[in-house]
């Protein structure tokens, strides 16, 4: 089953050189790469068509511009250009272990999307990691981690486990299987149903709002936090504001309350069918 994988981006070309290299490395191959980019700078330009040519597999740079906080629409946009059925998304601080979309092929079920999470590391770690460790799997042991300096448990109770307890994990954990940005995927008629991301939030919460939307759609929830494997890279958030918070939570809350599913700001402009 093809894949087209969407990573957003802005203004992180560092971050997202050494994420772009885990997709060299992917053990499934049947997939184009789409970066859906909020608006950066040259710099991003320069590191995608570097990588673009070390790749065999399809690139494309789907760009706006900058104006203020809008990862949404240029989510939507991506979504819009993505040529399979099957969307895998996730954040260009995000490097994937060799299997993630392995993993994302093997577990996809019909009516359901998967809920991935991530391995959060300190800045330094973040740092340091670099194309070969990440090629030769040492940026995903843990033993290597520690010895790098990640001291915190949540990290290491992901990279930890072996598959047949990363598989126990996934079904025994608490934490809520939702719609997480930095690593979820579904059939793209799934997110047409829904009409995509709602382009009318800012930060916080919004990837979490369009699986509320699919959620009232019908569709179910399956957690893979322990086996589709990403190390996210620390960075600093300077686009948060209490008011967009005030303002993503309020949509949420009347997204669940009135159990909406189709967002009339999304990927088409119109109100619901």
């Amino acid at each position: 089953m093809k894949q087209s994988v969407i990573v957003s981006t802005y203004n992180q070309p560092v971050w997202l050189g050494k994420v772009l290299h885990g997709y060299l490395l992917q053990t499934f191959r049947d997939f184009e790469l789409l970066i859906a980019d909020d608006g950066s700078d040259r710099r991003t330009s320069d590191v995608i068509e570097a990588f673009r040519r070390l790749a065999d597999f399809p690139v494309r740079h789907v760009w706006h511009e900058d104006r203020d906080f809008r990862k949404c629409a240029i989510l939507n946009l991506a979504t819009l250009q993505a040529e399979a059925d099957y969307l895998v998304f996730t954040d260009g601080d995000c490097i994937p272990r060799k299997d993630y979309l392995a993993t994302h092929d093997r577990l996809a079920a019909p009516g359901c999307f998967l809920s991935g999470g991530y391995c959060k590391l300190p800045m330094d770690l973040s740092m340091a990691i670099t194309e070969d460790d990440i090629a030769s799997g040492r940026a995903f042991s843990l033993r290597w981690l520690r010895q790098h300096g990640l001291t915190r448990l949540s990290p290491a109770l992901k990279i930890g486990p072996g598959p047949k307890l990363a598989s126990l994990l996934d079904v025994l954990s608490p934490t809520k299987a939702s719609w997480n940005g930095h690593n979820a995927s579904t059939w793209k008629k799934h997110i047409f149903a829904v009409n995509g991301h709602n382009e009318e939030m800012r930060y916080g919460g919004e990837d979490r709002e369009l699986g509320e939307r699919l959620l009232n759609s019908g569709l179910t929830a399956k957690r893979v936090r322990h086996r589709a494997l990403l190390l996210h890279l620390d960075h600093q958030r300077g686009y948060v504001t209490p008011e967009s918070l005030g303002r993503n939570r309020a949509i949420r809350d009347e997204t669940v309350v009135t159990r909406r599913v189709w967002c009339p700001d999304g990927i088409l402009k119109r109100p619901q069918p």
